[in-house]
């Protein structure tokens, strides 16, 4: 599986972003970069809370809502194209993985839980204890499980193929539908 590496940043740090509203099968995605890497692939209904280092209250450019901006800085504006067409191409079944550079904010902790949904196969789902095995400790299912949930790089950060420990399908910011849509999407091609 073919990755580019996160930016390690910290939750104080945050240079400047661009926005860009991605239509998809699942609905609109709210793409945000920073001149890094992208910084959060957000559903949306996203609240501040669960999305560390990224202001919800703006509105992303290309919505009607949005006060008039110039075109995002060329970094950012590389880096939306590129996620952008990534996404594109996951969703017409011919994108397995991504290479788009990422620069998500969080704890050392949820850094390492991120890194790891990032080794998960196309197609295949972990339990949050066994990735929580993978991080080291299989006791920290439940800390895995909240460093998941403020995943803030959906579906290139692949949350959505961690399941219960049953196979059952437990929470997921853009909702238990969604998520199911993205397996069966992955498992069986175009859903």
């Amino acid at each position: 599986m073919t990755s580019r590496p996160m930016t390690s940043r910290p939750m104080t740090s945050r240079p400047m972003t661009s926005r860009k509203v991605l239509p998809t099968p699942i609905g609109p995605l709210t793409l945000v970069a920073s001149s890094l890497g992208l910084r959060a692939v957000l559903w949306s209904f996203d609240d501040a809370s669960r999305v560390p280092g990224v202001s919800l209250d703006e509105r992303p450019s290309g919505s009607d809502e949005a006060p008039p901006r110039s075109e995002p800085p060329q970094l950012e504006g590389a880096i939306l194209a590129q996620a952008a067409e990534e996404l594109e191409e996951y969703f017409e079944g011919t994108r397995r993985s991504f290479e788009v550079p990422l620069d998500p904010v969080g704890t050392a902790f949820q850094q390492r839980a991120w890194a790891a949904l990032r080794t998960i196969p196309y197609g295949e789902t972990v339990s949050y204890g066994e990735q929580a095995e993978r991080l080291g400790d299989r006791r920290k299912a439940r800390a895995v499980g909240a460093a998941n949930g403020r995943n803030p790089i959906s579906i290139i950060v692949p949350c959505h193929r961690v399941v219960g420990a049953t196979g059952a399908l437990t929470g997921f910011a853009g909702g238990l539908d969604v998520k199911a849509w993205l397996l069966d999407h992955e498992r069986f091609g175009n859903a």
